[in-house]
């Protein structure tokens, strides 16, 4: 039996959902509570403002941007995290000269009790 199973990011399949990115969760064989994407937002380029009712965070792994929500702009770099409660708008500017990296995830109640039905082997 296998103990480890990766995905590799492939930037030649990053598309225009939200700015540019695949979505790395969820697959058939990993039973997760949360659905994710690698995100790359291109020098002078922004994510598309939107809010939705899923809990989400942003994990900035490279370059720098700026976040925007409910008015309010904030820098956002490399080590940085940030939570957004559901129905929270948010948009990610990168107003720098280099591709801004980051990984989201994001869940519902609903995502979490199928990671639990799918655990005790219900679903």
């Amino acid at each position: 039996m296998a103990t480890m199973e990766m995905r590799s990011l492939d930037r030649g399949t990053l598309g225009p959902e939200n700015g540019f990115s695949q979505p790395l969760l969820p697959w058939s064989a990993l039973n997760a509570p949360f659905k994710g994407a690698w995100c790359v937002v291109h020098p002078g380029s922004s994510t598309t403002r939107h809010a939705h009712p899923d809990y989400e965070i942003f994990i900035a792994l490279s370059g720098e941007a700026v976040l925007e929500s409910r008015g309010e702009r904030v820098p956002f770099r490399e080590g940085d995290i940030v939570h957004f409660p559901p129905d929270t708008d948010h948009q990610v500017h990168n107003e720098g000269a280099e591709d801004f990296q980051m990984y989201t995830a994001w869940w519902t109640p609903e995502t979490a009790e199928g990671f639990l039905a799918r655990h005790r082997g219900e679903a």
